[in-house]
Parts: C-alpha cells; sequence; structure tokens
C-alpha cells in the first residue's frame, strides 16, 4: 500500500498495474527482456514495434509473454505501411493496450484497435488534439513534452500539463518528457495526472540490451547535453530529435549544408537534397544502442539523462521513484514548525 494509490487509482485501474508508471516505447530498447522486467516490476512495459513486420512482432509479444504474466502494451507508428496486419497481430496475442504514436489515426485503425478488445492510446501534443482523440475513440492520452528524447513536439510538459489537465477529464492522462524523480510524479499527479511515462531512466537500466557505452553515456551526461536536431535551411525540413550531442550531430549540420550547397548549385534537385538528408541517421540509433557507437550513432536521450547516475535494476529505479514521491507528500502534509520552536529544538 502506497499513499500514492489514491492520487494515481485511475491510472493503475486503466493499465492493470500496481504503480502508474508506464515505460516510454524505445526502439531497440523496448524489446523483450526490458518490457517484461518493468512489468514484472509493478510498471507497464510497451513494446516498441517501429518499423518491425508482422513476424518480428509476433515473435516479440511471444517472447515478452514468455517473461511476464502481468499487462504489457505495444506502440505502433500509424504511418506504418502494414499497420493493419500488426493490429491484427496485437489482436490474435490479445495485447491488452496499444498505443498509436506518429500522428493522428486513421478511422479504420481505431476500429481495429477497438474491435480487437485493446485500450486505445493516442499521443496529444495540444488541447484541440486531445479533444479529437477522445472524440474517436481514445481510451487514454499520453501527453508528452519537447523534455522528452527521440522525435519531439515543440512545447515543454510544464506547459501542455497546465493546458491540458485541468481540460480533460473523460480519460486518464498519462505525462511524459523530462520526468526522472518522483517528487516531478507527485507534482503532476496533483495536477490531475494519472500517471506518468518514462523512458531515459530505463534506457540505462540493468535489463536494457543496450549496450554498455550507449548506457555510461548517459551516466556521463548532463541535461544540456541533449538536444535537438537543428534544421539549417526551412526549404528542407528536418524532423526534431532529442539526443546526446556528439561527432554524429557535428556531421549532420556539415553534411546538411554540404547537401544545400550541392542543391544551390544545381548538383542535385530539391527531391534528391531533402532524401540526402533524411538518409544521414539511417541506422544510426542501432549503430549506438546494438553496437555501442556512441561518436557517430544517434543516442537518442531526453533532458532527464542528467538524473541517470547508475546503471539500476529496473525494479530499484520503480521503488526509488515511489520513495521520492511518498517523501515529497509526507513532507507536504507534516505540519511546519514554527521558528521559534525550531531553534528551542536545536538549543
Amino acid at each position: 500500500m502506497s499513499t500514492l494509490d489514491p492520487l494515481w487509482a485511475r491510472g493503475r485501474a486503466f493499465l492493470g498495474t500496481d504503480t502508474a508508471i508506464m515505460a516510454g516505447a524505445m526502439s531497440w530498447v523496448s524489446e523483450r527482456h526490458l518490457v517484461a522486467a518493468i512489468s514484472n516490476a509493478g510498471g507497464f512495459g510497451v513494446i516498441a514495434c517501429g518499423g518491425m513486420p508482422p513476424a518480428l512482432l509476433d515473435a516479440e509479444i511471444t517472447a515478452t509473454k514468455a517473461l511476464t504474466n502481468k499487462p504489457f502494451g505495444v506502440n505502433l507508428i500509424t504511418m506504418h505501411p502494414q499497420l493493419d496486419d500488426l493490429i491484427g497481430v496485437c489482436a490474435a496475442h490479445q495485447v491488452s493496450h496499444i498505443v498509436l504514436a506518429g500522428g493522428v489515426p486513421s478511422t479504420n485503425a481505431v476500429r481495429a484497435v477497438k474491435a480487437s478488445g485493446a485500450k486505445l492510446i493516442g499521443f496529444a501534443p495540444a488541447l484541440v488534439m486531445a479533444k479529437r482523440l477522445i472524440k474517436i475513440g481514445a481510451d487514454a492520452l499520453i501527453i508528452e513534452g519537447s523534455e522528452a528524447g527521440g522525435h519531439i513536439g515543440p512545447v515543454s510538459l510544464a506547459v501542455l500539463a497546465q493546458e491540458i489537465l485541468p481540460m480533460i477529464r473523460e480519460v486518464p492522462v498519462f505525462v511524459a518528457g523530462g520526468i526522472g524523480r518522483g517528487e516531478a510524479i507527485l507534482a503532476f499527479l496533483e495536477m490531475g495526472a494519472s500517471g506518468a511515462q518514462l523512458g531515459t531512466r530505463f534506457a540505462a537500466a540493468t535489463e536494457s540490451i543496450a549496450h554498455a557505452n550507449f548506457k555510461n553515456a548517459f551516466i556521463r551526461a548532463n541535461a544540456r547535453d541533449a538536444l535537438p536536431s537543428i534544421q539549417l535551411d526551412p526549404q528542407f525540413p528536418v524532423i526534431p530529435v532529442r539526443g546526446l550531442a556528439n561527432d554524429g550531430t557535428r556531421r549532420f549540420l556539415a553534411h546538411q549544408a554540404e547537401t544545400i550547397k550541392r542543391f544551390q548549385s544545381g548538383e542535385l534537385d530539391r527531391e534528391a537534397a531533402q532524401l540526402s538528408i533524411e538518409h544521414f541517421w539511417a541506422g544510426a540509433l542501432r549503430r549506438a544502442v546494438i553496437d555501442g557507437d556512441v561518436e557517430t550513432g544517434s543516442v537518442m536521450a531526453g533532458q532527464s539523462v542528467g538524473m541517470v547516475t547508475a546503471i539500476q535494476p529496473v525494479r530499484e529505479i520503480i521503488a526509488e521513484l515511489i520513495a521520492q514521491a511518498e517523501a515529497a507528500l509526507a513532507a507536504r502534509t507534516t505540519p511546519m514548525s514554527r521558528p521559534d520552536e525550531a531553534a528551542s529544538q536545536a538549543a
């Protein structure tokens, strides 16, 4: 029994878990071992499908079910060309929760998820989108601030929470982006959130299959080292991605400049130039996570990376977060001594 139970009761009930702590879906990181470890520790693990074909997702879900009998979810990208088949795989496995990310899901995708019996979770980057997602059938929302790692939006969680939490009561809302301590989770619960989603802390967990170089890069980093990708020319859009600055990010700037120069000289047409810029990071996340190339690979991390100080087991991370939140809650509910009382006690 936790003193947080009344605050995150709705989130726990929705997820079917002991705590309302979700795991962010991180490509190459959120696979069977980490997902099962988080669910077994009382949290809610989420498989990152990413670009997996249906057969690979089927195998990953099967493997995860062999490691845990606790609830877990699957994150699917709405732009995946085989989205319908992926939803079908989840349905066959009776996956309890499906997160649709990367854009507004189509009516057909929503219907397919609902028909499978799964609860649908959507990402809301603004209040208007939150209302739209609820209208089309979302059972819960995640609001993720720009402090998060990986693909990000332009608005901080502090602002999103103020904009959305007081206005949305129809469904549970989970907060994400830059969360690394229990005190922050408590603050958002008190604002009306039903739970929190964390990624960066779990990416460096003992059970994460990420390379030791990747985890150690997190331990060395400060919040200011986790920067969004820079776009040099609005003619050639760059999807903002937050990660640790390294030789790869510096090379990307040089590559953009050189590609733009080649376009301006007529050597490349606009389409070829855009593709050249987009393809620069192809395979870079895998190089960092799996191969340990943290110099030229994409080391996606949120600004909470400065709070990653050790490689810890998932169970220890969750226990630490809860203890921090409970201590902060206890401090708020304990009457403070008057200055004269404190002085006499010190004497």
